[in-house]
């Protein structure tokens, strides 16, 4: 991968990413976005007083393997399980969604956790949502 391609990566993926998950992927290192080919993401986004919690993956190649995606709840006089699954592959520089999950009921704690495999290789990331 050339440097502009990597200093352009840096720059656009911390508005995407957010930078704290943006600093831990990249880190300061030019060299170190190519030790990370493969990487995860749960985004949040509200809509309409609801929350849908999306599983992303990006790669910097093209990638196939699997992924998990568990939504557990916890709070407000009951419990659920939710899991989604299944193949997936994706290209260089273009993110996918591998599923998604609408929340909606207020008082209760959520913890969404994906995992993702590929050639061998496990990455995993986790977000803690209270509505």
């Amino acid at each position: 991968m050339s440097t502009f391609r990597i200093l352009t990566l840096m720059a656009v993926l911390p508005a995407a990413l957010g930078i704290g998950m943006a600093g831990a992927a990249l880190g300061t290192d030019p060299a170190a976005a190519t030790s990370q080919p493969l990487s995860c993401e749960i985004r949040e986004t509200s809509i309409n007083g609801m929350v849908a919690l999306e599983a992303i993956v990006r790669a910097d190649a093209p990638v196939s393997g699997s992924y998990s995606f568990k939504v557990v709840s916890t709070g407000g006089g009951g419990r659920s399980n939710i899991s989604q699954g299944g193949e997936f592959q994706v290209g260089p520089g273009v993110p996918a969604t591998l599923g998604t999950v609408t929340l909606g009921q207020r008082g209760v704690t959520f913890n969404a956790q994906l995992e993702v495999t590929s050639d061998g290789k496990r990455i995993s990331c986790s977000e803690r949502i209270s509505l």
